[in-house]
């Protein structure tokens, strides 16, 4: 098999012709080391690469298949973490000066899961500094571009993973999600995301930025390698207190969904003031392939909407604040070398550590947590939370799924929002309320606007009920091609 061959296979293709003796896992990794090699000086999605260890791995793993021992559907298969997920003895930065250094001393419960499932790291992704932004703009280690227009930002905060799936370094990898940071940057690069029900994936070891919205979830070319990593992935670990054991998704039964049995509800506000003409134009043709092929489709009112992105601002930058505390120059990370004293230390390691949108957050977190702001601010911003989980239980007592658009808009240009941070907050208006809740959603490409550039179709569903999210996405994926295409020059 030729190097272009593997790059146009999927995960679960990959897995299969390696278990079937067409080919070998090396040979698979070395292809996909080549395209890295060749194509992201131009992209960026790397920060670091593991190419002894992930050779070395790649022969245990062979050596286990050629033995006859079935590992799993993806074994052999190359795949990249984003940079906040844990990996011990490998450098873990966060894209941050803070962590520029940072080799862990343990391994994220994902990692340790795709290390059992005979998957292959091949490197670290780059993304938004801890995670905070939409565009992976932020990082330390540069920016990072789409693979459909390199002066366009590949969205964020986890742009290196979606794009490196884009570009086909990698045919699958992880992402986090805090209020869109899988399917906004899925969207922007034409693949798919999940971010699971919040609970389902261990978060141990992934270095956390809003605790209560964070939830790892795969990215890849297309719903069924979503659905086969986030088997894998999936889980409950007695490290994390937050996670439960669920059902593993049946890809076959997904594949079969029929769309006569669906529901599906689309929010009116969704298409409001602010998005552009083509994602919506795009979106509603996805809605009417839906309704063509026999699923019950209804339009909706979501009001709450209107209170997605200052809810979730508030939250987020609260625990922001709270969870970055840690990072004071004494234990690990950034130290200081000008420091005169102990106050002078934590003033100077975090102010020459921190990026201009990490130290945002931090000071708005300790603003809204701060006498005589807290009730003004958090508690409100808490009792919302309350009110969107009322109206999403309301909307599910009639839907099985809710659609719409992930964005209201393409890629922008590289640094079009870095310098307008509500601008870039208002881009996460139809993904911030999915984590707030907790919810399931996945993106999925569902066409392109006029310049080309990919748009993306959001499906949600009920808590723990990523069976019918992935079904509900299948049926789409089973009826058109846009999940297939690939930017020209990536694969030439």
């Amino acid at each position: 098999m030729t190097t272009e061959q593997y790059l146009q296979m999927s995960a679960l293709e990959l897995g299969k012709a390696i278990r079937e003796g067409q080919t070998t896992s090396p040979e698979v990794v070395e292809a996909f080391y080549k395209q890295i090699e060749k194509t992201d000086k131009t992209y960026s999605c790397f920060i670091s690469l593991t190419k002894a260890l992930a050779i070395e791995k790649a022969k245990e793993v062979q050596a286990r298949i050629n033995a006859g021992e079935f590992i799993s559907d993806v074994a052999g298969v190359p795949i990249a973490l984003k940079d906040n997920i844990c990996t011990k003895g490998q450098r873990t930065t966060c894209a941050s000066k803070m962590l520029d250094n940072f080799t862990p001393p343990y391994s994220a419960t994902v990692y340790r899961k795709l290390e059992d499932s005979g998957m292959i790291l091949v490197g670290k992704l780059n993304m938004d500094e801890f995670a905070m932004g939409s565009t992976t703009e932020t990082s330390y280690f540069g920016v990072t571009k789409n693979p459909w227009d390199i002066k366009r930002v590949p969205g964020g905060s986890s742009g290196g993973s979606a794009a490196a799936v884009a570009a086909r370094q990698v045919p699958a990898a992880l992402g986090s999600d805090t209020g869109g940071s899988i399917r906004q940057p899925a969207s922007y690069c034409g693949v798919s995301g999940v971010k699971p029900t919040y609970g389902t994936v261990s978060r141990f070891g992934v270095v956390a930025f809003a605790s209560s919205l964070d939830q790892v979830g795969p990215i890849a070319g297309d719903i069924y390698d979503c659905a086969a990593v986030l088997n894998i992935i999936s889980g409950k670990d007695e490290k994390d207190q937050t996670s439960v054991e669920t059902k593993p998704i049946d890809i076959d039964k997904a594949r079969s969904t029929d769309p006569k049995t669906l529901r599906i509800g689309v929010p009116r506000e969704y298409f409001g003031a602010g998005i552009e003409p083509d994602v919506a134009d795009a979106v509603r043709k996805a809605i009417d392939i839906y309704r063509q092929l026999g699923a019950q489709v209804e339009e909706f009112d979501l009001p709450i909407v209107e209170y997605a992105v200052p809810t979730y601002c508030i939250i987020s930058a609260a625990e922001a604040c709270s969870n970055l505390a840690r990072f004071d120059g004494v234990k690990y990370g950034y130290r200081s070398p000008e420091a005169t004293d102990l106050i002078d230390l934590y003033i100077r390691s975090r102010s020459e550590g921190f990026g201009m949108e990490v130290k945002r957050r931090i000071m708005l977190g300790n603003f809204v947590l701060s006498s005589g702001y807290y009730d003004a601010y958090y508690r409100k911003a808490l009792q919302a939370k309350g009110l969107i989980k009322k109206a999403f239980d309301e909307a599910f007592g009639k839907y099985d799924v809710i659609v719409g658009p992930v964005a209201p808009t393409t890629a922008q240009r590289l640094g079009e929002t870095l310098q307008d941070p509500l601008k870039m907050y208002l881009g996460d208006i139809y993904t911030v309320l999915i984590n707030i809740v907790g919810l399931p959603a996945a993106s999925i490409p569902c066409g392109f606007d006029k310049k080309g550039l990919p748009v993306g179709l959001q499906i949600l569903a009920k808590h723990y009920d990523e069976q019918t999210l992935v079904g509900a996405a299948a049926i789409y994926q089973n009826h058109t091609a846009f999940h297939k295409q690939r930017p020209a020059e990536v694969i030439s």
